[in-house]
């Protein structure tokens, strides 16, 4: 007997070579199976791989895309957009370069209309993966640029409506000192506590609003100063050492007796002040950093993701570099972080003569 691969010796000396099997050929009926098995469920697959909030964002953004197609006469189901690809078929790329100039003329913010645009030229490169939409037109589709910060003012400064929608064109800026009054100046009651917690938080770790609704009493460990959390955005979970502020807000909170025992970190409260049992939303986050922004400066519109924007930009200001940006504010590249600090920098700061 000889290991497979080796070489046996004949009679004569002579080598035999070895026995290898024949290559055996996948059937042409089995392969196109398999192709249609995948094609039909790519979009499921594509959609069970993202985040809750993602899809709601991509559904909303298909939505919107039906509406044109609707003005255009061509009706769609927006579910079916975002589940069957048969609701792709004979979608060309006129149709979504006419969907990006409609938006502009409905005063969408360009921020928005190339996030919309994002997700048409992925639900079409599914769909071309399904055969319903021709590789020629999904390269013709994915043609279709959207707009630069440089072309996004251009485009504002030239239209009458630049904006659609509740969101600002500008974050609500913060000064430092202005950023400590909204930490600091609260009374000490159950809900003075809560709402200094909130904006530590928010101000010195740079949290997105989902991240706190997510927090939990168990995430947070006052022996060493630190909390974990989990940023579903980028599917990331971290560990950041508390601020002092944040780490007397957080001792506050939890020796008052105020924290749950278990369950969300964050307690709702009443129009009168009184706490409710059940955990602070999204929701009701977001229009407490508003009624405290009003109350305690005088500010209208203030938002949790304002609160990140000075996180960020005054982190940039104080000497953090990209790198370290990126990965304390839960980013998975370098493009945001950058934004910050080549706002902050002034450009010869680090030349030496």
């Amino acid at each position: 007997m000889h290991p497979e691969g080796s070489t046996a010796q004949g009679s004569a000396g002579h080598a035999i070579s070895p026995v290898r099997p024949a290559p055996v050929a996948v059937p042409d009926h089995v392969g196109q199976v398999a192709n249609r098995y995948a094609a039909q469920s790519a979009f499921a697959d594509y959609r069970s791989r993202k985040a809750d909030n993602t899809l709601r964002a991509q559904d909303a953004d298909l939505a919107t895309f039906a509406a044109y197609l609707g003005q255009v006469g061509v009706q769609v189901d927006p579910q079916a957009l975002a589940t069957d690809p048969a609701a792709w078929q004979g979608m060309t790329w006129g149709l979504v370069k006419g969907f990006v100039a409609w938006m502009l003329k409905q005063g969408y913010a360009v921020g928005t209309v190339n996030r919309k645009l994002s997700t048409v030229k992925v639900y079409a490169r599914l769909a071309a993966q399904a055969g319903a939409l021709d590789t020629q037109e999904l390269a013709l589709i994915r043609s279709v640029q959207g707009y630069g910060r440089q072309e996004a003012k251009r485009v504002d400064e030239r239209r009458e409506q630049s904006r659609l929608g509740a969101k600002k064109a500008e974050p609500v800026g913060l000064t430092a000192e202005q950023a400590q009054l909204l930490k600091t100046s609260h009374p000490d009651t159950p809900q003075g506590r809560r709402d200094a917690l909130l904006m530590c938080l928010l101000l010195d770790h740079g949290l997105r609003v989902g991240e706190i609704a997510a927090l939990e009493v168990t995430d947070f460990n006052l022996a060493e100063g630190v909390f974990t959390f989990y940023r579903p955005k980028v599917d990331m979970v971290q560990t950041h050492r508390l601020t002092p502020d944040a780490l007397r807000a957080v001792r506050a909170w939890f020796e008052s007796g105020d924290a749950p025992a278990m369950g969300p970190l964050l307690r709702g409260s009443r129009k009168g002040g009184a706490l409710t049992e059940a955990g602070m939303s999204e929701r009701a986050i977001t229009a407490r950093v508003r009624a405290l922004g009003r109350k305690l400066l005088g500010i209208e519109g203030l938002s949790a993701h304002d609160c990140r924007h000075y996180w960020a930009t005054r982190a940039a200001a104080q000497g953090t570099d990209a790198f370290a940006l990126r990965d304390a504010g839960g980013w998975s590249s370098l493009a945001m972080p950058s934004r910050y600090v080549e706002a902050a920098a002034i450009a010869n700061e680090r030349v030496r003569l």
